[in-house]
């Protein structure tokens, strides 16, 4: 059957995340529901990182596979007719071949976490982004970020709920620099644990605000214990930005 990958842009905010659900909207419902409409086939997506309620992407991969070959150039077009009005753009659609997979294909995953920081809160950007109002030290919280990076068990940063079969994971890079009244979180890993990016964010705020030096950032990780990871960040500032294969 011929496999197509497609990369997708995204607003997470009205969907209940990526993966389908029985009762609320998913960015895989409305695309596998677009997929139907254009081809008259009912196929299964899978994406290169299942986001949660609320995340954005800007380069979210998902292959599917179709009884009968198609251009590629014709699916992104269907594609974005059928999709409107969900705020889900395909930017690229290209055929692959059938070993392909989204998921588990994928050597490095990249994302970003942007919190606007001002007394202002978020107009254009509300829903977008976290707004912390209390000034933050972005080369602290760089200088704590550099202090986790390699192979390490995760478990502070990793969510109750997570399914993964084991909490050890390679962070390749993590990093915290002003951008204005912005501080831009990035994060690159062949994958990562449910809410890890978050987990990290939220506990890198601590040290952004003078409450917990960047070696207690390190002590947090060490001691593999839920209960000592920061506040959770919202979901409104996390976004999937590129998938390496």
């Amino acid at each position: 059957m011929p496999r197509y990958k497609l990369t997708l842009e995204y607003d997470g905010t009205p969907f209940k995340g990526w993966q389908r659900q029985a009762d609320q909207p998913s960015v895989q419902q409305a695309l596998e529901e677009a997929i139907e409409r254009f081809s008259g086939e009912r196929t299964v997506t899978q994406a290169a990182g299942r986001t949660d309620s609320g995340v954005h992407a800007l380069g979210q991969v998902v292959h599917f596979d179709l009884e009968k070959p198609r251009d590629p150039f014709r699916i992104r077009e269907a594609l974005n007719h059928h999709l409107r009005p969900a705020p889900v753009a395909v930017l690229e659609a290209e055929a692959v071949g059938e070993d392909f997979e989204a998921r588990f294909s994928a050597l490095a995953r990249h994302y970003e976490y942007r919190i606007l920081n001002r007394r202002a809160p978020a107009a254009l950007e509300m829903k977008r982004v976290w707004h912390v109002p209390m000034p933050l030290d972005a080369e602290a919280m760089h200088a704590a970020a550099q202090l986790i990076l390699g192979r390490h068990d995760f478990t502070t940063f990793r969510a109750a709920e997570c399914q993964a079969n084991s909490p050890i994971r390679t962070l390749d890079h993590f990093s915290v620099h002003r951008e204005f009244d912005h501080v831009v979180v990035t994060a690159r890993a062949r994958s990562f644990l449910h809410h890890q990016v978050r987990s990290m964010v939220g506990s890198l705020k601590l040290v952004g605000e003078g409450k917990w030096s960047p070696a207690d950032f390190r002590a947090a990780l060490d001691a593999v214990d839920r209960s000592r990871c920061g506040p959770l960040a919202p979901s409104s500032g996390l976004y999937l930005t590129k998938v390496i294969y």
